[in-house]
């Protein structure tokens, strides 16, 4: 394609995977495009330093790549940048050539059930966030001293939760877990931790590693009925022509679990399938859960529904973690689908509004924000592909032109007017090396800062 006489400027918002794999993409094909990428907390990196469990370090090592991205000469970030408060869509717009969003998927959904907001009762996005450091939920408060506790959802997210609570000692401490996470759970008294799946071990959402974590977990007895991982005769049809590598490993591993023995050891874990929670019981606070028991039935096409059967049971917990997806949040001034949960688009290119035949000039999306919450990390580089090579081909057919705009200056001077302390990669550098040394006591990677006046403050000392 044609380099464009003038370097295009490009605003990315969200510093999560899918907008580093963006921003690759570009510098690839255009390695002189400035890129300022922004992000509402002062450090890098979205779910991966949020989101992925703290006995993952291997996952997390992908930062190295985005580390390699931040470091081309065109690139900046802006931390601690709020869009609607510390800059506008419009402004935006007015000060780059083009804008991707990458804001993910921000909060859960319901279960929809009488007793979801009794006390107890949790998105498993807040514990995630919580045990990860992250400062929104940094300030939650999970009572620990229950002895059983109930995770609803078959799939990555839940079998973390369902791990952490079932982890030793020994196991969380070498890990980045958070300090007052660490502390909680080494006082807590959860014991048993049910794992709730509406259908069968077939259509289960987990990946097969992460499901043979639990029977490698040093004091824990995991435990599943056989009667309850038998396929019916449309899971067995499913699983007939192989093409499903990923469901019949899960099957294999979950018939593995079923012959073990309980050992006796200090906590269970136990993995229910075919049942759903219908009630979530108690006065104030969470006492159990109701279940109905479910059978598959054929749904549209090829799908296999959770149908109640009506036979009811009650488990005991005091706590209870849905899992059950998350759901992107709309951007102020950007176009939004509140049903679908996504920045309405065709190929990452942003619509006037949902179902709308428009594209809006020079606004573009990945990630969750731009086909809601699916797919592992390695997943949004494809996705981040296509919405910029749809940018490029708009690049080349006029339809975006690069343009003079002034000086990076004029947006830093808009985030100054509006008292905003931006934070850059080398201020994440510093607070990224405090972490690590902080760590060490322990013999953990980091120990994060939690607080986002703490990291701010961490950082003008650092610049003494």
């Amino acid at each position: 394609m044609t380099v464009p006489a003038a370097p295009l400027r490009v605003a990315i918002i969200g510093s999560g995977p899918s907008g580093f794999y963006a921003a690759e993409h570009l510098q690839k094909k255009l390695p002189d495009v400035e890129i300022d990428m922004f992000d509402r907390l002062p450090t890098p990196y979205g779910l991966v330093r949020g989101g992925v469990a703290p006995d993952h370090p291997k996952i997390k090592s992908v930062t190295r790549i985005y580390d390699r991205i931040a470091a081309h000469p065109g690139f900046r970030f802006l931390g601690n940048v709020n869009i609607g408060s510390g800059i506008e869509h419009d402004e935006l717009m007015a000060h780059y050539d083009a804008v991707i969003y990458a804001t993910g998927a921000e909060t859960d959904r319901q279960l929809g059930i009488p007793g979801e907001a009794l006390a107890g009762s949790h998105a498993a996005t807040e514990f995630v966030g919580w045990y990860n450091g992250h400062p929104d939920y940094r300030d939650r408060r999970f009572d620990l001293s229950a002895t059983s506790a109930v995770v609803v959802g078959m799939g990555n997210v839940a079998m973390d939760v369902a791990r952490i609570l079932a982890s030793s000692m020994g196991e969380l401490t070498p890990t980045d877990i958070s300090q007052h996470a660490l502390d909680a759970l080494r006082a807590g008294k959860v014991d048993t931790i049910y794992v709730l799946g509406r259908r069968g071990p077939a259509q289960a959402a987990f990946t097969n590693p992460e499901l043979k974590e639990l029977g490698e977990l040093a004091e824990t007895d995991v435990i599943v009925d056989p009667r309850e991982i038998e396929l019916d005769e449309h899971s067995a049809l499913q699983l007939s022509g192989g093409e499903d590598r990923t469901a019949e490993k899960n099957l294999h591993t979950l018939q593995e679990f079923a012959a073990r023995k309980p050992e006796g050891r200090k906590r269970k874990l136990v993995l229910r399938f075919l049942v759903s929670p219908v009630e979530i019981l108690g006065g104030t606070c969470v006492e159990g859960v109701k279940l109905v028991k479910n059978r598959l039935v054929r749904g549209s096409g090829n799908d296999l529904k959770a149908e109640a059967t009506g036979e009811t049971e009650t488990l005991p917990a005091g706590l209870v973690f849905r899992s059950v997806g998350y759901k992107g949040v709309a951007v102020p001034g950007v176009p939004f689908d509140p049903r679908a949960g996504v920045i309405p688009n065709v190929e990452g290119r942003v619509l006037a509004a949902p179902g709308a035949p428009e594209v809006l000039r020079g606004v573009y999306a990945v990630g969750w924000i731009k086909r809601g919450p699916s797919g592992v990390i390695g997943t949004n580089k494809p996705d981040s592909v296509e919405t910029a090579d749809r940018l490029l081909e708009d690049l080349a057919s006029g339809a975006i032109t690069p343009s003079p705009r002034g000086k990076r200056a004029e947006v830093d001077q808009v985030l100054r007017a509006r008292g905003v302390q931006v934070v850059s990669y080398a201020d994440w550098q510093k607070l990224d090396a405090l972490e690590q040394a902080a760590g060490k006591p322990r013999g953990a990677p980091r120990e994060k800062f939690t607080r986002v006046p703490e990291m701010l403050a961490a950082i003008q000392q650092r610049e003494q």
